[in-house]
């Protein structure tokens, strides 16, 4: 098996930058708790990993993630979000998704990462068909954010926070105490997500082949990439292939291979390098087009961008 594991060269502060290890396929290799406690609370902020921004991926369990301060742009799947302090972003298992900066402003944030076994006990029990399996298998429920626009939301916050509390403080029976809280965050879930019938199997291939799509970018953006040569990674056709990420990420596969270059060209700006050679490692033959485009995607040029860096 082929693993995604990224070594960096320099440090912020004390620790070195963070990155998500994935296989081939973008799925995340991190185990989340344990096989007799599928659950895990993490302490984590945008400043950590490199580009002040975690790549997309995807993994088996649910993420419930409440943003503890600043503001994040989080994307799933097709669908983007502006996270503000307080506000608390649903993903669904399986699902593709990714998070950086705004305004270069860092941001903290607690993901809740849990087995959805966790709800449902064992398989193919009542909670499982009947409240569980139909949210993991629809598409059309890959993200939710709770903003606080409906009543219901501060009750899910307030259960949320309780979790974490717990799990901060361990006290006796707390394991008991933190799974009946999370039942109770997805029944709130359940009855609010938005109503769509089971996703096809068809629909699940093509998403094979959009993370297919995605692990050959960030395993190739540095390098000269055609048209022709993701087509042949994941067996389409080149037009099939572009109306296929177009439908399913909202965006075109030229614009997020230019926006994936851009972000990755970020971890250079923090560092020594002129801004030619930057543009080169990231797959840029030409620094004029290269500041062009950074420009277009963060509203400033690079320089200017390095410079508030050192501020």
């Amino acid at each position: 098996m082929i693993f995604n594991i990224i070594f960096f060269s320099y440090y912020r502060g004390d620790c070195l930058p963070m990155q998500i290890i994935t296989n081939q396929f973008q799925k995340e290799l991190k185990k989340h708790g344990s096989d007799y406690f599928p659950f895990l609370v993490s302490y984590q902020r945008l400043s950590e990993y490199e580009s002040n921004s975690f790549m997309w991926h995807y993994h088996p369990e649910i993420e419930i993630t409440y943003v503890k301060k600043g503001s994040m742009h989080y994307r799933v799947n097709n669908r983007s979000f502006h996270l503000k302090e307080g506000d608390i972003i649903f993903c669904n298992a399986n699902a593709l998704h990714t998070g950086e900066m705004e305004n270069q402003e860092d941001c903290s944030y607690i993901p809740i990462t849990f087995d959805p076994k966790l709800i449902y006990g064992f398989f193919r029990s009542t909670i499982c068909t009947k409240y569980v399996t139909p949210v993991i298998q629809n598409l059309s429920a890959c993200a939710m954010h709770i903003d606080y626009s409906e009543s219901w939301h501060a009750v899910f916050r307030d259960r949320m926070l309780e979790v974490i509390d717990l799990d901060k403080k361990r006290p006796d029976f707390y394991e008991l105490d933190i799974s009946i809280r999370m039942q109770n965050m997805w029944r709130l879930l359940v009855e609010h997500l938005p109503h769509h019938p089971v996703t096809a199997a068809s629909d699940l291939t093509e998403y094979d082949r959009i993370r297919k799509i995605i692990a050959y970018v960030e395993q190739n953006y540095m390098n000269h990439i055609t048209l022709a040569e993701i087509s042949e990674h994941i067996h389409l056709c080149e037009s099939e292939c572009t109306r296929l990420f177009k439908r399913h990420m909202n965006t075109t596969l030229f614009s997020f291979l230019q926006d994936y270059r851009i972000e990755r060209s970020l971890e250079y700006l923090s560092s020594e390098g002129t801004i030619s050679e930057i543009a080169g490692k990231v797959g840029f033959s030409d620094s004029n087009y290269y500041s062009k485009v950074f420009a277009k995607v963060k509203g400033c040029s690079p320089r200017e961008y390095r410079k508030n860096l050192m501020k």
